[in-house]
């Protein structure tokens, strides 16, 4: 049972993935807090949808408003992430802290390419193979228990291209003067290319700041996922408390 004062804590999925991907941290978090994870528009149970960013913060300001309890923690990861400014810059008022996993590189520039040509790419492929070849990189990766709740939920391929045709050249550094709130960086050691610009969002906000998991990579949450959680905890219980 959530702890008075305690933040809730609002999860958002990464790129082709949905609610499940955050299943460690939910089993491991909610005897402590009030925890909830969302589908983003066209992903899992809310396949059907189109992608928005818009939508995208609105399903988040949801799940803030369904848990009851004032403003959110909310965790990010990776497109996740980026919606998870957007929600910031919208709504204010509903955000007690902010972690951006795998989501501070700036979207625009050089780096953006070869995502802008994978998005271009994977419609062209079917989606049952890619669901194939997901599955049995993620069950080779990881132990079951981390990874099968994504498994079952299936993977949101047909939604990348506007996803990330609407996520690519929309974020920076920059983004980081709409959150008011504190901010924990929290990056996989080996997450190369999310990483990129860690430390220009870092200086950009006057209460960011920057941890790392050792030996992880962009999936953070999967390749520790104690490590990963007991970040989250952590800065969870460092919030300041609601005025």
């Amino acid at each position: 049972m959530a702890t008075t004062g305690t933040p809730p804590i609002v999860f958002v999925h990464g790129t082709r993935f949905s609610a499940g991907q955050w299943s460690p941290q939910l089993a491991a978090l909610e005897p402590d807090f009030a925890v909830a994870a969302v589908d983003l528009p066209g992903h899992g149970a809310r396949t059907a949808e189109p992608w928005g960013l818009a939508a995208a913060t609105e399903i988040i300001a949801a799940a803030v408003d369904s848990l009851d309890r004032g403003p959110a923690l909310v965790v990010g990861h990776s497109l996740g992430g980026y919606a998870s400014l957007e929600f910031a810059r919208r709504t204010p008022e509903r955000l007690r802290g902010l972690v951006l996993a795998g989501a501070s590189a700036s979207t625009s520039g050089p780096w953006a390419t070869p995502y802008r040509w994978v998005a271009g790419l994977v419609p062209r492929l079917p989606a049952d193979r890619l669901a194939r070849w997901n599955d049995r990189l993620l069950r080779r990766l990881y132990p079951p228990d981390v990874v099968e709740a994504t498994i079952r939920s299936g993977y949101a391929f047909h939604t990348l291209p506007a996803a990330w045709g609407e996520v690519l050249g929309r974020f920076d550094a920059g983004a980081m003067r709409h959150v008011d709130a504190p901010v924990l960086v929290l990056n996989g050691e080996k997450d190369t290319v999310f990483r990129s610009g860690e430390r220009a969002f870092v200086r950009a906000h006057p209460r960011a700041r920057l941890e790392l998991i050792p030996r992880a990579g962009h999936l953070a949450n999967f390749d520790d996922p104690d490590a990963f959680t007991a970040a989250v905890r952590r800065f969870a219980q460092q919030l300041p408390a609601r005025p």
